[in-house]
């Protein structure tokens, strides 16, 4: 982190309050909004002994971000804000007062805590989980670290780092390609172990655990052994809680041995029903018993693979533990490990005649990976492109064609192909990788409808739309079973399928949809969440298309000032929305206005962007047209200039950008008298327009009416008719 210590000009680390091999949590104020935040980092991994390791770290901090940032609510904690900077990960939460369970347990010595106080702690922790669990997400690795109990009382759910989206969770209860067991052994299910179907169900497990050793002052299976915790998980039956202390109720008992049932169908059916079990019969304290650990199971048959050299990683209380790797293996949601692991995924034809990669080839390929994702993330495709379509030939020879690494790779150049005005090279990569991940994964699997997704928009980007729907269609209706109707990638699909609606002409059926995505997203993730935000301006510009501009302009307003508040006022999200507002009042004919705030918006773009980046320049052309509007030509024309020409520099000659400020020109000319200057331009203009978008295309067509229109002017009627 830099000497200033200073994220994105806006939070100021002040101390750390907590520190793992990987990342720190610090104690910040966020200097924006003045108040007192904590800002977890992820460090910057270099010389690692396994970067594969990192990649997957990494990933994991990633993915805490994006899950926990869609909860609202109570009992989890409340995520501000989630970016990189200077190459460091970082999320900005809510800043929480008082101890997690795990320090709570140690304050008390490894002694039991009251009945009252764990009664309390179990019904606010089933809140949290029931609200988690109705929206497709489940936590995995629920633990008394990751839940905290505040010095006002309340308690909250900390850590998604491994949180999995329910339709997700069928595929692997660990994160694929890489080995690495997830979840800490003392709280884990039996099928977590297994590495079969996980659900809800999987959680309430794991908090059966953590009420047992609050219950008792240690958990269900309290061995040094990692191997033997798991073995008395899959099993072992738990000792009753009676037997450790003689004070617990008989009720309350009942809960947790049902929740530590080794089925899943033996549990509670859900969080809200433990909820209710758990209040119907709570009693004050009535005394401690003695403690005493529980003996290991039974022998038991072989764990599987993944699980041999795990340690038993952090429990609350209990004897000493025996580590096995570096320091650098602590997480940022705990401790998990791994020896040996390889990557378990669906064998293509051949397979089985391929050498297992060596583990620094792969590392190297897994940086590679990386590099290519920063250019993208920075706008330079091209280069982005030449990376994965490089590092995908070496993964399908070292891992074959249908590993989820290679496809990865190949999704990411036709991510690059479709960025780069190559739509039907990216439609043709989309489907390989179509191909190979309904092979390897399934057809409903969440990536392989998000390729299916992108291969859909494509197809938009090609002009074909109706094949576009079917397929946005079909993806809708496979996330929906999936993931549910208001789960954010079925949302994102709505949103999609909402905007080419509005491309065949359906705009009325457009404007509905979108208004109950906006609606939804609203609901689900909060009106002023970035995709919240994303459909309503798409609510805007479906106002703009039915000609209720009033409408379209406040709703734009709307947005612009919620991006500014939450983004910031000069994050290209918030300046976007801007622009939309200038086009709303120019086509309410309030040209003054709508220059004012185009001048005002150059001035912003410049001084974020540069003078010549395009969206400044985009900013300049709508100070061309206002200036129209007013008629004030010349100073149109020559600021119209002066833009066609970075646009030429920039974009090149034929780009739809320089187009359109070629044809201010020409307005300009024409407007003026000037109609000999003017054909020229309108004639080119026309041209480059039937050449790229083909005679019949409406740009085209209106392109020749102003072509026809100078010739008119000029006398050279034969030569208009034949273009009228």
């Amino acid at each position: 982190m830099a000497e200033t210590r200073l994220i994105q000009d806006r939070y100021r680390l002040v101390e750390v309050i907590g520190r793992g091999g990987m990342g720190e949590v610090w104690r910040a104020v966020d200097e924006s909004l003045g108040r007192t935040v904590a800002v977890k980092c992820l460090k910057p991994v270099g010389s690692q002994p396994d970067s594969a390791f990192a990649t997957v770290l990494r990933e994991r901090f990633r993915r805490e971000a994006r899950v926990a940032a869609a909860l609202q609510h109570r009992g989890v904690t409340v995520i501000h804000d989630f970016g990189e900077y200077e190459g460091v990960l970082y999320l900005v939460m809510e800043l929480l007062e008082g101890l997690n369970l795990s320090q709570l347990m140690a304050e008390e010595e490894g002694r039991p805590l009251p009945v009252d106080d764990i009664m309390d702690i179990a019904v606010q922790v089933a809140d949290a989980l029931a609200y988690t669990h109705e929206r497709g997400i489940v936590h995995r690795d629920l633990k008394p670290a990751n839940i905290m109990r505040l010095l006002d009382g309340g308690v909250k759910i900390c850590d998604f780092g491994i949180a999995r989206l329910g339709a997700d969770i069928g595929y692997s209860s660990r994160l694929t390609g890489n080995g690495i067991a997830m979840g800490t052994p003392h709280y884990m299910s039996p099928e977590q172990i297994s590495g079969g179907q996980i659900d809800h169900r999987s959680d309430l497990y794991s908090l059966g655990c953590v009420l047992y050793e609050l219950a008792t002052g240690v958990p269900p299976f309290d061995h040094d052994d990692a191997w033997a915790v798991l073995v008395g998980h899959r099993d072992t039956t738990p000792q009753p809680l009676s037997v450790h202390r003689s004070d617990i109720p008989g009720h309350f008992e009942q809960v947790v041995l049902d929740l530590l049932a080794k089925s899943p169908d033996g549990r509670p059916d859900d969080a809200k029903e433990l909820g209710r079990r758990i209040a119907r019969g709570r009693q004050p304290l009535i005394g401690r018993g003695p403690v005493s650990r529980g003996a290991p199971g039974p022998g038991t048959p072989r764990l599987p693979a993944w699980t041999q050299g795990m340690t038993t990683g952090h429990k609350a209380v209990g004897t000493a533990l025996r580590t096995v790797l570096p320091d650098h293996t602590d997480g940022l949601t705990g401790e998990w490990t791994t020896a040996g692991a390889r990557f378990t995924v669906v064998p293509s034809p051949g397979d089985h005649e391929r050498p297992t990669p060596a583990p620094e080839l792969l590392a190297v390929l897994a940086g590679r990976h990386r590099d290519a994702l920063g250019l993208s993330r920075l706008g330079r495709w091209e280069e982005a492109g030449e990376i994965h379509r490089a590092v995908a030939a070496e993964r399908e020879h070292a891992l074959g064609p249908d590993h989820p690494d290679t496809l990865s790779s190949r999704y990411e150049i036709g991510f690059s192909l479709s960025r780069t005005g190559r739509p039907a090279e990216a439609l043709r990569e989309f489907g390989r990788v179509t191909d190979g991940r309904t092979r390897a994964l399934g057809a409903e699997h969440p990536a392989t409808l998000d390729v299916r997704e992108e291969a859909a928009y494509v197809l938009g980007q090609l002009g074909r739309h109706f094949e576009a729907h079917t397929d946005f269609t079909e993806v809708l209706a496979a996330r929906e079973r999936t993931r549910g109707a208001d789960h954010p990638d079925t949302l994102r699909c709505r949103h999609n399928l909402a905007f080419n609606l509005s491309r065949l002409g359906r705009l009325e059926d457009s404007f509905r949809m979108v208004c109950q995505v906006a609606a939804a997203r609203a609901r689900v993730l909060g009106a002023d969440h970035p995709d919240t935000l994303v459909t309503r301006y798409e609510v805007a510009y479906a106002l703009g298309q039915l000609g209720r501009w009033t409408e379209a302009l406040a709703t734009y307003r709307e947005v612009a000032s919620a991006r500014a508040r939450t983004l910031g006022a000069d994050h290209p999200a918030a300046l976007t929305a801007r622009y939309e507002i200038g086009i709303s009042l120019g086509r309410l004919g309030r040209g003054a206005e709508a220059l004012e705030l185009y001048q005002a918006l150059v001035t912003d773009r410049t001084r974020v962007h540069g003078p010549h980046h395009p969206e400044t320049l985009r900013a300049r052309h709508g100070v061309v047209v206002n200036l129209g509007r007013l008629a004030r030509w010349e100073e149109a024309l020559t600021e119209a200039r002066e833009v066609t020409a970075h646009r030429e520099r920039a974009l090149g000659a034929d780009h739809p950008d320089t187009l359109l400020s070629r044809r201010e020109i020409a307005s300009g000319l024409a407007r003026t008298g000037r109609w000999d200057d003017a054909l020229p331009l309108f004639t080119q203009v026309a041209e480059v327009y039937e050449r790229t978008l083909g005679p019949d295309h409406p740009t085209t067509r209106a392109s020749r009416h102003e072509q026809a229109n100078c010739l008119e002017h000029l006398g050279r009627h034969t030569e208009a008719s034949g273009l009228f």
